[in-house]
């Protein structure tokens, strides 16, 4: 793995676990959902609302690219 390919890993990953406390622990607060409805809800809304990161090989080599659901279109990080 490339360092980028490392980066655009780490970026997904942090993204994901912030949003999935942050809906574990609303859903856990406001809904009146229980068991293992929380965590897995918490999951999939996670999953849909946070960025995709992808490091791509092009011309002027590595570059970082994310893409979001409230962003139009694909931005170059790096």
């Amino acid at each position: 793995m490339t360092k980028l390919q490392v980066k655009s890993f780490v970026f997904q990953l942090l993204c994901f676990a912030v949003l999935f406390i942050l809906f574990r622990i609303l859903l856990d607060k406001y809904s009146n959902l229980t068991g293992f409805w929380v965590p897995i809800t918490s999951f999939v809304v996670s999953t849909i609302l946070a960025p995709k990161f992808q490091a791509v090989k092009t011309n002027d080599g590595e570059k970082l690219f994310m893409k979001w659901l409230f962003l139009k279109g694909i931005k170059e990080i790096k």
